[in-house]
């Protein structure tokens, strides 16, 4: 064999394969990536740059070693930029992030979303279903409440004027990032994509709160807020991973409001747990508005929750000013609202 001929013909390496060399060069060679680096790599991705095993052999490493607040931010920062959503000042007041899907508990946080927008707080909701069996995602929700999910930014905003809430699906505005998500039942494992998608905040809102599932994640979401100077920002444990106050259990909210960090506990709302139901029914949703239902975990959710995006919102400047003006809206709700719910 000529290997004279075989050095002359080796390709030249491909770009991208420095990020995964960084990541994977052994126990002692590597380390994580700084914030421009992760910017890059990350818009080399949203490009279509990368080739597929590059790209699952990137995920995994970023997997195993878990993401640097440093590195979600590079990412979100490229992400954001592969999806211009026009002037986006003011459209929405609040940022919801909804990727986990509810298992236990019928999805009470829409109920305060909803609570808030009736009180004049614009929402803005994004999120995505994801291949998990038995899992209810918010998209596949919004029917059983007579809502229609948008499906473009430019109808988002609509919604966010005409009603002060819309829900967009990823793959409708960040399709490429909906896409990655898809090969987790290829890969095995979530990927770095489950975290970032979190932070996206299309509309620029003041406001964004995010739910998570593991406690360790919680702080790395609060730095990375403050380093994309997210003006205020809070992430709590939610139920099921959501952006939900389970009102059986002490809740620990991390913030940042204009680049000071800060943690709160709320306290559990009852002494004792309840029982999970044992099927979940979405039409209980509208029940439960309507007070046809009365389901005090669900109101003590929804309340809960709310009291927590008040407080964030800086509509009340206590823990219990904030639960006493949910609890007011929850009582003043409209209650004939959301009656064309469709099975």
């Amino acid at each position: 064999m000529n290997f004279t001929h075989h050095l002359q013909t080796s390709e030249p390496e491909h770009p991208f394969a420095e990020f995964i060399r960084i990541l994977g060069k052994g126990k002692h060679g590597s380390r994580p990536l700084s914030q421009e680096e992760a910017y890059q790599a990350m818009r080399m991705i949203m490009a279509d740059e990368v080739l597929p095993i590059q790209l699952g052999a990137f995920l995994m490493l970023m997997r195993v070693k878990e993401e640097t607040p440093e590195e979600l931010a590079g990412f979100v920062a490229a992400a954001r930029e592969s999806f211009a959503a026009g002037d986006r000042q003011n459209l929405a007041d609040l940022d919801w992030s909804t990727y986990a899907g509810k298992r236990r508990h019928l999805p009470w946080y829409l109920l305060s979303a909803l609570l808030l927008a009736e009180n004049g707080v614009k929402v803005f909701m994004h999120g995505a279903k994801g291949p998990a069996a038995g899992r209810l995602y918010t998209e596949d929700m919004l029917g059983f409440l007579g809502l229609s999910a948008a499906t473009s930014l430019e109808q988002a905003k609509q919604q966010l004027q005409e009603r002060s809430f819309s829900y967009l699906s990823l793959e409708h505005f960040c399709p490429k990032l909906h896409e990655i998500i898809g090969l987790r039942p290829i890969l095995g494992l979530r990927s770095p994509v489950h975290t970032l998608v979190r932070l996206l905040n299309p509309f620029n809102a003041d406001y964004s709160i995010q739910g998570i599932f593991h406690p360790g994640y919680r702080p790395v979401h609060q730095l990375a807020a403050q380093l994309l100077k997210q003006p205020h920002a809070a992430v709590l444990k939610g139920e099921g991973g959501e952006t939900e106050r389970n009102p059986d259990m002490d809740c620990l909210v991390q913030s940042v409001h204009h680049g000071e960090l800060s943690d709160e506990d709320w306290p559990a709302l009852f002494a004792k747990r309840h029982v999970k139901p044992e099927a979940l029914d979405p039409g209980q949703l509208a029940k439960v508005w309507h007070g046809e239902t009365i389901d005090e975990f669900a109101e003590a959710s929804v309340i809960g929750t709310a009291a927590v995006a008040l407080k964030l919102l800086g509509k009340a400047d206590s823990q219990e000013a904030a639960q006493q003006l949910a609890a007011a809206y929850w009582h003043q709700r409209d209650k004939g609202r959301f009656s064309n719910a469709s099975a």
